[in-house]
């Protein structure tokens, strides 16, 4: 599907202004309140969503939106924005410099089309379906290590570790074992980019949400690599499963997630 040109120009420039205003604030000390017992959001999420899907709804008023912070609209037409403006608020509320600003765009349910931006490094991953994936108009790979003990990999960790027992810690303890190295850096949009480009060679993260994965996941898939539930079985954004790679090593990173708990199941 041939999508408008004004689609990605509009969210572009959206992301951007979103992210040129966090970094304005990262050192103002954001006041945070607790969504969950360690789940926060801060005014600046609330500021950068009032931009990125104020932008987005006066340009196409007819789409509908969904957003992290309790923003859900139907629209009149079959584009659906899913947006996260600010992907990272755990970091953002100490002033650490690691998240990012993501907006995908649906068609009937199907992702066309993943923004996600890092306004720190000023750097916009971007990918449409068909047409491949590119960090600042230049066009991106996934790696090419094939070895799982040759691999640096990203995960993260639920909200609920403290309560529930499908918390990743076991993941983590056997892929320590495993691969050459693992890292947590707090921001699941850029984790999935990081693989896109080659940084990261694989991602897993439990009980995630549409609008943590759903850009970032069309710009691995666009990469040239592989996105897929625990089980390999294809990605939907309403799973709370998500593993992304290289596809090289994806066999092996689902042979030792079948290890251990679930996060639920497939409807």
């Amino acid at each position: 599907m041939k999508l408008r040109a004004d689609f990605r120009r509009v969210a572009e420039a959206a992301v951007r202004e979103s992210g040129v205003f966090l970094k304005a604030n990262l050192h103002r000390r954001a006041k945070a309140a607790h969504k969950g017992e360690v789940d926060l959001v801060t005014e600046f999420d609330m500021g950068a969503q009032e931009i990125l899907a104020g932008r987005l709804s006066e340009a196409f008023p007819e789409h509908g939106v969904l957003a992290e912070e309790n923003l859900t609209r139907a629209g009149r037409s079959e584009f659906r924005w899913v947006l996260d403006p600010l992907d990272g608020t755990t970091n953002y509320a100490h002033t650490f410099p690691v998240f990012s600003v993501s907006a995908a765009l649906e068609h009937r349910g199907r992702v066309v089309m993943g923004l996600v931006y890092d306004p720190m490094r000023e750097e916009l991953f971007s990918a449409m379906e068909g047409r491949g994936a590119s960090l600042n108009g230049r066009k991106i790979r996934v790696s090419e290590v094939a070895d799982l003990g040759q691999s640096l990999l990203a995960t993260g960790f639920p909200y609920d570790i403290r309560t529930s027992a499908a918390n990743n810690i076991g993941n983590w303890d056997r892929f320590l074992l495993r691969a050459q190295a693992l890292r947590r850096c707090g921001s699941a949009a850029m984790d999935l980019c990081y693989v896109a480009c080659g940084r990261f060679d694989g991602f897993w993260e439990l009980k995630l949400k549409p609008w943590d994965v759903a850009a970032g996941a069309l710009i691995v898939a666009e990469a040239g690599g592989k996105v897929t539930d625990f089980q390999g079985r294809e990605h939907r954004t309403d799973v709370p499963e998500t593993l992304a790679s290289n596809g090289l090593i994806h066999g092996a990173m689902i042979e030792i997630l079948g290890q251990g708990p679930k996060a639920g199941r497939r409807g």
